[in-house]
């Protein structure tokens, strides 16, 4: 009789770890989704809203959709960067390496806003970015993967397939609402192949470039020959 009840009761603890386990799983990207908004807010301090998240558990797959991110109080909350998708394929193998290879990325830049506050900072320039130097693009690279590896720990070994959509670009201005523009880009999946550094995306700036004909140059004041949006963004 002993045996019997220890054996019911380990099965109800067994059923009960079960049911709890499915219920992690099925909140198990709810809370990713969570954690990574809050990452944002705290780390990064973008203000971030993300629709929807899903780790796969079977297959190495990340995606991410409706993340959208804003600017701080000095820009009055505004909008800044609109993703409607982000899919991932990774190799799981080379993770327990310790090394990033992206067999596949989709990004979807829905909508970027380069805004001016009131004091006449810009926000690109709020977020740490700044125009891109004319220093040598091998030391360049090596010195961004150094960089990316002391911050994660990881090797970042490249992206096989990289396809990238652009939607558009504004921008809004604090000082005076007038100077508001906004352009269509209009690039629909894009395919790069082979990306191991920013210097790769060289043929992703030109047809932005293209696009944009330098629709934000003048991101200080009017007439102001400031950086390009190309510039700001290292391309």
């Amino acid at each position: 009789m002993v045996l019997k009840s220890v054996f019911k009761w380990g099965l109800r603890l067994g059923l009960l770890a079960l049911a709890l386990a499915a219920i992690f799983l099925l909140s198990l990207d709810s809370l990713l989704r969570l954690a990574l908004e809050q990452n944002l807010r705290q780390q990064a301090r973008i203000p971030a809203e993300i629709g929807k998240f899903h780790l796969g558990l079977f297959r190495p797959v990340i995606e991410i959709k409706q993340l959208q991110l804003y600017n701080s109080e000095e820009f009055s909350n505004t909008p800044f960067l609109s993703i409607p998708d982000l899919y991932v394929e990774y190799d799981r193998a080379a993770l327990a390496r310790h090394e990033i290879h992206i067999t596949r990325m989709r990004f979807n830049l829905g909508e970027l806003a380069i805004v001016k506050a009131p004091d006449g900072q810009t926000n690109l320039f709020s977020l740490g970015l700044r125009p891109a130097g004319k220093s040598n693009a091998t030391g360049g690279t090596n010195q961004e993967l150094a960089d990316f590896k002391r911050q994660t720990g990881l090797d970042f070994k490249g992206i096989d397939r990289l396809e990238v959509s652009v939607g558009k670009f504004r921008y809004v201005d604090l000082q005076n609402r007038k100077h508001d523009q906004e352009q269509e880009i209009g690039i629909a999946n894009l395919i790069i192949s082979n990306v191991v550094s920013t210097a790769d995306l060289a043929g992703l700036g030109l047809v932005v470039g293209l696009r944009s004909s330098d629709f934000f140059k003048p991101l200080i004041a009017p007439g102001d020959s400031g950086p390009t949006l190309l510039n700001l963004l290292g391309l």
